[in-house]
């Protein structure tokens, strides 16, 4: 059996010696524990020595890869003899020993007893090594540690969007300072020309009219078109004549420009810094800047943390990335949750109606969590720009339709849509369900309702008898009550009732007094009647 050992001066394949006392032994590193035990327990076959770093570093990385490297193979190849065909191939990396058995058809076998047996060996390179140096070993693997290291830094995907996770937090620091630095000349200078604040609104603006005017008074004479649009000189220059400011000093006014001066050069970093976020946001995350922007997408990145990490968040958690207090508090208040984070600034959901917002953040924020993820694990081809300009265009064709009423509803809406055109009609058998459109459907619900059937859902008087037939008792029993008031309706040289209560009423006193018993007991009362009003007219 022989055993590869990587290391920091280069390969080297040792042979066991005694395999079967190794596999047997319980404590592997007691059997190394000095030079001479570990020259009785394996021998030194072959070592291939690196040149330089640089070729150490290949090989190193070629190794975390599961590759096999140049000087690898080339060691391999020699030892390509009956001593290797008859074993195997120990080796600590299992992909490594895959591609091993794959390129050269060299068995490999990687277990624990394996790793136990490297580390071992490793515990006494010095004394099995003899061409190499322990003070050149030490050197050798502090320059590969550190070139490693620099390795792992400069290609990480994690770190490629670290420049705009920092690019973006500058930028909004520049927008936060330079507004506080508009406000303080506004201060300053409002002393002396407090109504120029009230006509130009932008402080950018309002600042190079500073710069360039000086004192108010030089207004008249200044030429302002470079700063200012053409239909507000006039305003300003009217204003200055009945300004109602104080006097400013030289000292003052010179104070004023420095702020002045030190606000434009914060505007054109920050012009510059906005150019290099967009160039970066195109070659890291195409999609994602084709879809809501490159300040946004920038700040869904340093909200995440990386681009990796904003990959493994739902659309769900995408949509209202930015507003986690106020969905903490709906949360806490039982109150609706917001429908949008920092995709409230996407050019889409501006561009949409108050009421179709909500539905609109949604669909953005699904296709983009599908753009986020092509960006940080495409490779090749798909990381192009095609995804994010084909949802783009889906979101805006979609966003018309809404916008002109021709959305539809959702599956919900049209799947309760299609249930509410049938009604359960179990018929007089009871067999099963059939299902009734429209006019039948709207005929019954009325008859649920109480109400009386219309004309064009009976069929005559044998739908009626068999609808009948076919309703419960309740039912039942409530349209012999409403037939009968109809017949009392109906009845010639009778006066109408008034209401179907009249006409209820009038019905059960004429079933009253068609009964003999009843008839004999209201006789007597009638003649009492009337002897008791004979007696009160006679007093």
């Amino acid at each position: 059996m022989l055993v590869l050992l990587e290391s920091s001066a280069g390969f080297a394949i040792f042979k066991v010696l005694d395999e079967k006392r190794l596999v047997e032994s319980q404590n592997v590193l007691g059997d190394f524990a000095d030079a001479s035990a570990a020259a009785s327990a394996v021998q030194l076959c072959q070592f291939v020595k690196f040149d330089d770093i640089t070729e150490a570093l290949a090989a190193t990385t070629s190794l975390l890869e599961g590759r096999i490297s140049k000087k690898l193979r080339k060691a391999l190849r020699k030892l390509q003899t009956t001593e290797v065909l008859d074993g195997v191939l120990g080796v600590a990396d299992s992909r490594l020993g895959s591609a091993i058995k794959e390129k050269l058809g060299i068995g490999c076998v990687c277990s624990s007893a394996v790793m136990e047996l490297v580390r071992a060996i490793r515990s006494q390179i010095d004394a099995l090594l003899p061409q190499v140096a322990p003070r050149e070993m030490a050197a050798m693997q502090l320059g590969l540690a550190h070139s490693l290291s620099r390795y792992k830094l400069k290609f990480s995907p994690d770190k490629i969007d670290t420049m705009i996770v920092q690019a973006i937090s500058l930028l909004d620091d520049l927008d936060k300072e330079t507004n506080n630095y508009v406000m303080r000349v506004k201060e300053m200078y409002g002393w002396h020309f407090p109504e120029l604040a009230k006509i130009v609104q932008d402080g950018q603006a309002y600042v190079k009219a500073v710069k360039t005017m000086g004192l108010r008074e030089n207004a008249i004479s200044t030429d302002l078109t470079e700063c200012l649009p053409e239909e507000i000189i006039e305003d300003v220059r009217n204003a200055a004549l009945v300004s109602l400011g104080t006097e400013m000093t030289d000292a003052d006014l010179v104070a004023v420009h420095s702020m002045c001066d030190q606000v434009s050069e914060m505007s054109e970093y920050r012009t510059q810094l906005y150019d290099y976020i967009r160039s970066r946001m195109n070659a890291v995350a195409p999609n994602l800047t084709v879809l809501v922007g490159e300040l946004v997408g920038a700040r869904l990145i340093s909200h995440a943390g990386t681009l990796l990490s904003l990959a493994k968040h739902p659309s769900s958690t995408v949509q209202i990335l930015g507003a986690e207090k106020a969905l903490f508090r709906a949360l806490k208040t039982k109150h609706q949750t917001p429908k949008y984070g920092l995709l409230y600034h996407a050019s889409l959901v501006g561009q949409a109606n108050a009421k179709i917002k909500g539905k609109i953040s949604r669909m953005l924020a699904a296709k983009t969590a599908l753009a986020i993820r092509v960006d940080a694990l495409g490779e090749g081809d798909s990381v192009g720009p095609d995804m994010g300009l084909a949802s783009r265009a889906y979101l805006e064709r979609r966003l018309k339709s809404l916008e002109s009423g021709g959305g539809g509803r959702g599956g919900l809406g049209r799947a309760r849509a299609q249930s509410d055109r049938f009604v359960p009609d179990f018929g007089p058998s009871g067999a099963g369900y059939t299902g009734k459109r429209d006019a039948d459907a709207s005929a019954a619900n009325a008859e649920q309702r109480g109400e009386k059937r219309p004309a064009a859902a009976v069929g005559g008087d044998g739908d009626s008898e068999a609808a009948s037939a076919s309703s419960p008792p309740k039912k039942k029993k409530k349209q012999q009550r409403d037939e009968q008031a109809a017949e009392v309706k109906q009845e010639p040289g009778e006066e109408q009732p008034a209401s179907a209560k009249k006409a209820k009423k009038k019905h059960r006193e004429e079933a009253a007094a068609a009964e003999p018993q009843e008839e004999e007991a209201a006789a007597p009362q009638s003649d009492k009647k009337k002897k008791k009003k004979a007696r009160q007219s006679v007093a």
